[in-house]
């Protein structure tokens, strides 16, 4: 059975991670975007990840340039946007593709597990999944779900 372990991704310094190193955590994986109406959002997930990080919770940020252009910076860019502007300190990755053919692999798993609203493309930016301590996906929320909307999910989750 596939997990979140089974996948590699790199930072937004372009280090590789292998995200077997959230075993073990409830994982939130949001794809993100900089000039998005729900950039704001970044301020909820960071409150989320500071609340929770210690009973286990992390955070990951996936930014993507593919709706509307919403992300057009570089790497560097989009790093200090978040870190500046809403003091992001949970793990960033580079900027990748959540549809289309250079769909990322991690991203081709998540869709394949919780398909959404157009089955298993991603609608919009701050598409969230939430992936339980056993690496498995537990559930999909669309960009409207604010993240204090997911707070009893986490919990729930950190129990299990």
């Amino acid at each position: 059975m596939t997990t979140l372990s089974d996948f590699k991704a790199n930072t937004l310094t372009g280090q590789e991670q292998d995200l077997a190193a959230y075993a073990g955590k409830v994982v939130l994986i949001v794809n993100t975007a900089s000039k998005c109406g729900f950039t704001p959002q970044f301020e909820g997930l960071e409150k989320l990840y500071e609340e929770y990080t210690e009973k286990g919770l992390v955070v990951l940020g996936f930014p993507c340039n593919q709706f509307a252009s919403q992300d057009p910076g570089s790497n560097e860019e989009i790093g200090e946007f978040c870190t500046k502007n809403y003091g992001v300190s949970f793990p960033m990755f580079e900027k990748i593709d959540v549809n289309g053919d250079e769909t990322h692999p991690l991203y081709q798993w998540l869709k394949a597990e919780k398909g959404g609203v157009l089955g298993e493309k991603i609608k919009w930016n701050f598409t969230k999944f939430l992936v339980g301590r056993d690496g498995t996906v537990i559930k999909r929320y669309g960009s409207t779900t604010k993240p204090e909307k997911i707070a009893g999910d986490i919990k729930k989750a950190l129990a299990a």
